[in-house]
């Protein structure tokens, strides 16, 4: 893979400052961890690391070319133990509650019926290129052996391999917290025609359980602060918003990308407007796009 992908394995290592090692072949697949290469560690980084190099792997899986492995293996396996927080901007960890959203694929009929572009090989899993085990199909209609998709599922959520479609209920590990809001008078910059609707979330601080990346140790809670017009489409993504948070996707336990500091509760990778002005550098308005792209954030977790 690194042979034949290699510049974008390099463009992994360089955006997270990792390298990746190789921990050699383990029942069929290839064990890889990442190791951060600045002083005190990072292990948010190295989990986002093997999750970019865990797309990679799927997307060379379902390339129509055909990609070498290493001798004996049928896939990869990205080692997360140890690194499995997760920085401000970044989604970790995250669980599907709702176990039914495939089905076993019995018949021949089903076999392909809706595939799409690229599902020319009828009896081959997408992601390990053998032979199915114990075939699924998901709503969106594509097929993978269960425990290849059992595995995407640990690293990516209940997210489609091939065509990224969610199933399931994503739920992250947010800790306990409120989420309320009211209504201000005040525009914001870009919707001078209507007030503002304010948004207070609180989340004190607690004890890890056994799904934080520190379980029994203590993390730092936080009170954040956001905006949205007070318009149809502001509304509209405040009741997305509401339903992130009451899944826990809103916020996380991890490190800070700010400050480095561990143990800290901070943003997901759903962006917030957390002043009033200043434009996008100051995460601010006037952002006439803003809106628009935190709803595709949102349908990227299944939201919407």
């Amino acid at each position: 893979m690194t042979t034949s992908f290699s510049d974008e394995v390099d463009k992994i290592k360089k955006k997270f400052s990792v390298d990746f090692k190789d921990l050699g072949v383990h029942h069929g697949k290839v064990n890889v961890k990442a190791h951060y290469k600045r002083s005190g560690g990072n292990s948010s980084m190295e989990s986002h690391a093997v999750r970019a190099l865990l797309h990679l792997c799927q997307k060379i899986a379902t390339s129509p070319k055909n990609i070498t492995q290493h001798q004996g293996a049928t896939g990869f396996s990205g080692s997360t133990k140890n690194s499995s927080t997760t920085s401000e901007g970044a989604s970790s960890g995250p669980v599907v509650n709702n176990q039914s959203e495939y089905s076993t694929c019995k018949t021949e009929d089903s076999i392909g019926e809706g595939a799409t572009a690229g599902d020319n090989e009828d009896e081959e899993c997408p992601i390990c290129k053998d032979t199915f085990k114990n075939r699924k199909q998901l709503k969106c209609k594509h097929e993978f052996c269960e425990e290849c998709l059992e595995q995407s599922k640990k690293h990516m959520g209940p997210v489609c391999p091939v065509c990224k479609d969610v199933f399931g209920v994503i739920e992250g590990i947010q800790p306990d917290g409120t989420m309320s809001s009211y209504k201000s008078d005040l525009s914001l910059p870009g919707f001078e025609d209507c007030g503002t609707i304010v948004i207070d979330y609180y989340l004190p601080s607690g004890e890890q359980t056994e799904r934080h990346p520190n379980p029994g140790q203590r993390y730092d809670g936080t009170s954040r602060t956001a905006y949205l017009p007070d318009n149809k489409e502001g509304k509209e993504v405040l009741h997305l918003l509401q339903k992130a948070f009451n899944q826990k996707l809103i916020f996380t336990v991890g490190t800070s990308t700010t400050t480095g500091i561990e143990n800290q509760v901070t943003w997901n990778d759903i962006h917030h407007k957390t002043s009033r002005t200043g434009g996008p550098q100051s995460f601010g308005y006037p952002d006439p796009d803003y809106l628009r792209r935190v709803r595709d954030e949102l349908k990227a977790k299944g939201i919407e």
